[in-house]
């Protein structure tokens, strides 16, 4: 059962006919839509489908959820069901949800039919090859009964009984899937932790794994992210029904208690065949998907990255959905004469960033890659960072106030080098003024002129420009650009437990309390960044930026409030180097043919 815990919700709208794909409530209505329906002008089906409209599923204690279920129409044979869970709407689609984006992301209303749950898979695609798609509208959405729970045990507990009632249906074959991007994907974890027998396999792609450490708390920092974005546009559920209230539930309290914890998973729990995909990319999912990775026991487990934005991977590259076609064939259909087993068990994208396209589908032996060697790098006092500290200290000053106050540490490589795993910065900072303060780094790439560069998360050839340098700044987004890897960390959080760190490169800070600092005292910070797959040439160069407010694109900033005074960065911090405080950055350098 779920922690007892009080959780603050906070109203959300009703769902309105004709909002977020909302046709009423139907439960027993079934339909079949013919061949050729086309119903949103978008992609036009290519076998009749028949659609079962509010299926009532009971949980075990007696809530209703409802269900839509998308299965072959012209078929007697029982058929394996995918899942898409959520508590976005179960008709809410990429129709919907991809004209709030920049560019819709560059996918094309062509590669959708508009049945698909958003970030869930295409019942166009998968029921003509034999699979039902059932999309949920979770507790307290839609018209499903209770309080909308956000990842946890509460929502976790209803995927598994969801998953074995599918199962029983009549038409299904006894096998159940999951697959999905970013909500959808975090939903697999945690339900397949329960591990509900009739979960056969799973596609966690783009999915985080501990809510406060990855999305609202990264290194301690409170952010709404894009949390009251999906709130206020998306979510809807009936009269009684209420959203969990993230921020008052970090105001009751900011360090981990029994409510946050239940928002991290437990990966060794995990014991269905998994695949999943990610990427250095996201600003929230990438460490879901590493720890995944790393703490997943059983060797029944796939991992690739890729160098696109989520969205247009899952919707706008025929080779993933293939892929995915294979994995499921293979443990839901029983098909063991296909070759899905010889699929490399890890495969890595390295960007070049700047306007070349990232090298996709590397294979590599495992991750981190085992012949890694992990090269320090220490900051000097002229900017630069060496292979040696040096003995004399020194330090420098930014402004944690002003976004555009920076120091940088920089290192200009003699020989092309692949960086790829983990990086990690050692620095020893104070501040003047403040009892506690952040600090956020952020790994740049820069060309052989100097000039920073950034990474396009679609391919050239789709989005409406020719050249990054042509892309207006209105239309930099972090669905379409990637600055680099981030690593943040509050100073009162700093404490390190190494006995459950993923690896020595990623420190794991318990967060159990907050340790002030008196105001000019010197600290040591280990923060882990988020994974780094970048090549780089001769002549070009790594900058190390270091300062006191989120160095990436973050435009959904104006969804949520200001934080409170003391939440904010105030004053001068100070970075030490040399003697004393041998502050470096520690890069993962693998080893590559052109090396």
């Amino acid at each position: 059962m779920p922690d007892p815990v009080q959780v603050a919700t906070k109203r959300i709208q009703q769902p309105s006919v004709g909002e977020n794909g909302y046709v009423g409530f139907t439960p027993g209505k079934s339909e079949v839509l013919p061949k050729g329906w086309n119903g949103f002008n978008a992609k036009a089906l290519i076998s009749d489908i028949r659609v079962d409209h509010d299926v009532q599923v009971v949980v075990r204690d007696g809530a209703r959820l409802y269900c839509d279920i998308y299965r072959p129409a012209d078929t007697s044979e029982r058929v394996p069901a995918v899942l898409s869970w959520s508590f976005y709407g179960k008709k809410y689609s990429a129709l919907d949800m991809l004209p709030i984006t920049v560019w819709k992301c560059c996918v094309p209303d062509s590669d959708l039919s508009g049945l698909e749950k958003f970030e869930g898979l295409d019942p166009q695609y998968w029921c003509p090859r034999g699979y039902a798609i059932v999309s949920v509208d979770i507790r307290g959405t839609g018209h499903s009964d209770g309080q909308i729970c956000v990842m946890g045990t509460q929502d976790a507990e209803d995927g598994y009984d969801v998953v074995e009632a599918i199962a029983k249906m009549e038409w299904c074959n006894g096998s159940v899937g999951m697959a999905g991007n970013s909500a959808l994907a975090i939903a697999q974890w945690f339900i397949a932790s329960q591990q509900p027998p009739s979960l056969k396999a799973i596609a966690p792609w783009e999915g985080m794994a501990d809510m406060y450490r990855e999305q609202f708390c990264r290194g301690g920092w409170f952010s709404m992210s894009n949390f009251d974005l999906i709130a206020k546009a998306i979510v809807r559920g009936q009269p009684n029904s209420g959203l969990e209230d993230f921020d008052e539930m970090y105001r009751r309290s900011p360090t981990q208690n029994t409510y946050w914890k239940n928002k991290r998973v437990d990966f060794s729990k995990i014991s269905c065949p998994v695949y999943i995909r990610g990427s250095d990319v996201s600003s929230i999912h990438t460490m879901g998907s590493i720890r995944a990775w790393l703490e997943i026991k059983h060797d029944q487990k796939w991992i690739q990255w890729g160098s696109k934005q989520e969205w247009y991977e899952l919707y706008s590259e025929p080779e993933s959905v293939h892929e995915l076609g294979k994995f499921f064939d293979h443990y839901l259909r029983n098909d063991k004469n296909n070759d899905w087993l010889s699929t490399p068990k890890v495969r890595w994208s390295q960007l070049q960033m700047g306007d070349r396209e990232a090298i996709d589908n590397i294979i590599i032996p495992d991750f981190p890659v085992p012949e890694t060697e992990y090269r320090a790098l220490f900051l000097q006092s002229n900017g630069s960072l060496s292979s040696a500290p040096e003995t004399s200290t020194s330090s420098a000053t930014y402004n944690s106030e002003d976004h555009q106050s920076v120091v940088s540490f920089d290192h200009t490589f003699s020989s092309h080098t692949r960086i790829l795993g983990l990086p990690k910065a050692v620095l020893f900072v104070s501040n003047d003024t403040r009892n506690d303060f952040t600090v956020f780094v952020i790994l740049r790439k820069k060309d052989k002129n100097g000039k920073l560069l950034m990474h396009l998360q679609v391919p050239f050839k789709a989005m409406p420009y020719k050249t990054i340098h042509e892309i207006p700044e209105k239309e930099q987004a972090s669905t379409n650009l990637h600055l680099g890897s981030v690593g943040i960390l509050r100073a009162s959080q700093r404490r390190v437990d190494s006995s459950r760190s993923m690896h020595p490169q990623f420190p794991f800070h318990p967060h159990d309390k907050q340790d002030f600092v008196e105001p000019g005292t010197v600290v040591k910070l280990e923060i882990g960044i988020w994974a780094m797959g970048v090549d780089f040439d001769e002549g070009e160069t790594l900058s190390m930026r270091v300062g006191g407010q989120f160095p990436s694109i973050a435009e959904y900033s104006s969804f949520s409030g200001p934080r409170p005074e003391h939440e904010q960065n105030k004053g001068k911090c100070t970075v030490h180097v040399g003697g004393d405080y041998p502050s470096s950055l520690i890069l993962p350098i693998v080893p590559t043919s052109e090396s």
